[in-house]
């Protein structure tokens, strides 16, 4: 599983201290730039926080000439509810038609039908609850069975980033990882597992 992160550190030494590949996740928070256009990358759209759409859209032109390799962009999101989620993305996917597009996988989404055809990749987000639950697993087998990207928000712990990995996840990110060497340095020792449902926002 790649590690994403929003970081301006020096790539190769966060590789070093994760012991994964990593790329970066651009946002429209943080504005960072791509230190290494060669590596993986995607753009997230800002929404855990606080969504700016002028902010969104301005990293998107910033990045246009680019888009032909990036992994994805996530459509605006609401947290927490994969209903109103879904009424957003409706709305946005025509605005983001040209460049590859990450649905946002709410609480609520298995009991709603993802619009596959729409969507480059999944982008599991959620409350933890819903997150670790048995409801957003299915959505990454899915995704893999489907050819789709998937990827996981908020991954920062040890245990965290073996379970998704074990699931098939292909990439993560964390705010955590990204700006704490001694949070990557924790994930290369997975092997000593740290407890699953530690929040880590």
């Amino acid at each position: 599983m790649i590690a994403l992160l929003d970081t301006s550190e020096d790539l190769a030494v966060c590789q070093g201290e994760l012991g994964c590949d990593v790329g970066q996740l651009l946002t429209p928070l943080t504005r960072f730039r791509l230190q290494r256009p060669e590596l993986p990358w995607g753009i997230d759209n800002g929404a855990f926080a606080r969504f700016e759409e002028k902010a969104f859209l301005s990293l998107l032109q910033r990045e246009e000439h680019r888009k032909a390799t990036c992994l994805f962009v996530v459509a605006p999101d609401v947290v927490g509810s994969a209903r109103r989620t879904l009424e957003v993305f409706d709305r946005w996917k025509g605005r983001l038609a040209a460049w590859p597009v990450a649905l946002c996988i709410q609480d609520g989404q298995q009991d709603l039908e993802i619009p596959w055809e729409d969507i480059a990749a999944v982008f599991i987000g959620g409350t933890t609850e819903f997150k670790l639950s048995a409801a957003a697993a299915p959505v990454i087998k899915a995704a893999k069975t489907l050819g789709k990207w998937a990827h996981v928000g908020r991954v920062n712990d040890p245990a965290r980033f073996a379970y998704f990995e074990g699931l098939g996840a292909d990439s993560c990110d964390g705010s955590g990882i990204s700006r704490y060497s001694h949070m990557r340095r924790a994930i290369s020792k997975r092997d000593n597992q740290e407890n699953l449902f530690e929040e880590h926002a």
